[in-house]
């Protein structure tokens, strides 16, 4: 399915992705790039430009740091899952914290909401 996306933020969106955290790196290089489906970093959907996108399965993975448990973030967050949702679209958030102190949990549970086992990974020379 293709999603409408706001042409305004192409720009943005592609500076994103030359300039992703330490964690969107890590959750990017060491795990997102071996799953069996196509993943897109930094994503137009709507007005919205997600961390991660499968469309294969219409799963958007988010990475938040600390700015995203400020109350009013929060709410925001809220209603840009709602959003997605209405769209058909799961949104998995993961904290800053947790791929940096618990990869592995982030990973298998990203694993777990996709159907797949570790086994399912592609490894690459």
């Amino acid at each position: 399915m293709i999603y409408k996306y706001n042409k305004n933020l192409v720009a943005t969106a592609r500076a994103l992705r030359k300039n992703m955290t330490k964690e969107e790196k890590h959750l990017w290089y060491d795990f997102l790039k071996r799953l069996p489906f196509t993943v897109n970093r930094q994503k137009n959907i709507g007005d919205f430009i997600v961390d991660f996108f499968i469309a294969e399965k219409r799963v958007v993975i988010e990475i938040d740091g600390s700015q995203h448990f400020e109350p009013t973030n929060r709410k925001a967050d809220k209603q840009r899952d709602a959003e997605l949702f209405k769209l058909g679209i799961m949104v998995l958030r993961y904290s800053n914290y947790e791929i940096n102190k618990n990869f592995e949990a982030v990973c298998n549970d990203i694993l777990n909401r996709l159907n797949l086992k570790a086994s399912d990974l592609v490894f690459k020379d």
